[in-house]
């Protein structure tokens, strides 16, 4: 039943959005666009969705605080400044160097401590989690235990099948995604470092076998005219001399 306010008509249910920051910009990244935000926070918990936002609150990782990795560390606190300036609360946290040049900085058990703590504390009527991750499955087992309505944001390539079990409702965020700005595999993802391309040591590898194949080719015809030559002298010693 839905709750009243002291004058009697239907209160608005209250809104608490948790984002997983890196799960969904995979996402949009995957779309080929560009993540708006202020779109996306509209689209879940703008006027038009008749409830009351209490906080939207983006977990996202840093990448580690290392000279090689300053760079994309002042790019992405610059993006964590703009967030704030507009609105939204941000959980961060300090990555650790990975493979193949990447780093990884894993903000779940963040993300589900504080959905707990802030369920009890802010007391929403509906948890939105924007993450296709199925480790967040046991959170909204738990989340819906208390009576909280518990809706998950994301697109189904990217949505996990234990997660999209537990949850009160799905929202499929593709449509969104379709409006959002077409952007290239660069400015869609800035926090990769760029890498040489991979054409190049094939071309040097060419380059370097080129003249082993000449100087096989010199070889064989050096051979050839070598047996030609004792293929005479055999001929030779063969034809008998004339008296």
């Amino acid at each position: 039943m839905r709750k009243r306010n002291h004058e009697g008509t239907a209160a608005r249910p209250r809104l608490l959005v948790l984002v997983d920051e890196s799960n969904v910009g995979s996402s949009v990244r995957t779309a080929g666009r560009g993540l708006d935000w202020l779109k996306l926070r509209d689209f879940l918990a703008g006027p038009a969705t008749g409830r009351d936002l209490i906080e939207m609150v983006v977990y996202a990782g840093l990448p580690p605080a290392i000279p090689t990795w300053q760079e994309e560390r002042d790019k992405k606190n610059k993006f964590v400044q703009w967030l704030r300036a507009n609105g939204f609360m941000v959980v961060t946290k300090d990555g650790a160097p990975a493979e193949e040049g990447r780093y990884k900085a894993n903000v779940d058990v963040m993300m589900a401590i504080d959905a707990l703590e802030l369920s009890v504390e802010m007391r929403p009527d509906v948890v939105i989690l924007v993450t296709g991750d199925a480790d967040f499955a046991y959170l909204a087992i738990k989340l819906r235990r208390h009576g909280i309505r518990v809706e998950v944001a994301s697109v189904a390539a990217n949505l996990g099948n234990m997660l999209r079990a537990t949850a009160s409702e799905v929202i499929d965020l593709a449509p969104l995604f379709r409006t959002f700005e077409i952007k290239t595999v660069q400015d869609a993802a800035p926090d990769v470092p760029n890498r040489p391309p991979a054409q190049q040591q094939p071309h040097s590898r060419r380059r370097g076998f080129v003249p082993l194949l000449r100087h096989d080719n010199r070889a064989r015809v050096d051979v050839s005219g070598a047996q030609q030559r004792q293929r005479q002298r055999q001929e030779t010693r063969k034809t008998p001399k004339k008296d």
